[in-house]
């Protein structure tokens, strides 16, 4: 299957993760679609860690469900879950296919998007347009765990060639 475009996903920084060390953790994201894995680089004993990192995954099928999973790195054990989210695009790439940006200022907020029981957001969340492209900030709550957020933005590229976004 052709890939519709990439996603890029910008890990910012984790919020009150959980504690899964002595009295901290050494903390990573992975985001999973399909049969894809990126992950961060491990931010040692830091419960409220700042990655600032960006993975990129190609979307094939918008259906695919994109799941951020937080861990905790050890050294003789396999890693501690910490918890985990969905990413939900379907709000953003409903705006994408929207026309009419063009000419839009940087930082004007698009559309918002509020927590609800269909999506892992913590607080409302932006589309943004930024330097020409809409973007959207979010934090997600996550989830099978007793507390912690990580807060992500996400921005669509399109593939040369590639067939793109339709409706």
């Amino acid at each position: 299957m052709e890939a519709l475009g990439l996603l890029r996903i910008r890990v910012r920084r984790g919020i009150n993760l959980d504690v899964r060390d002595t009295r901290s953790s050494d903390s990573y994201v992975v985001v999973e679609c399909g049969s894809q894995k990126v992950k961060t680089k491990v931010m040692e004993n830091n419960c409220n860690p700042i990655w600032n990192e960006e993975l990129t995954i190609y979307i094939n099928d918008l259906k695919v469900p994109i799941i951020l999973r937080v861990y905790d790195e050890d050294t003789f054990t396999k890693d501690d879950k910490m918890g985990d989210a969905e990413i939900d695009i379907k709000p953003y790439v409903k705006c994408l296919k929207k026309k009419g940006y063009e000419g839009v200022l940087d930082g004007t907020k698009v559309e918002r998007i509020e927590p609800s029981s269909d999506n892992c957001l913590a607080r409302d969340s932006f589309i943004v347009c930024n330097k020409g492209k809409l973007v959207q900030e979010m934090i997600l709550r996550l989830k099978n765990v007793e507390c912690g957020e990580v807060e992500v933005e996400i921005e669509w590229l399109n593939l040369p060639g590639g067939s793109g976004l339709h409706d």
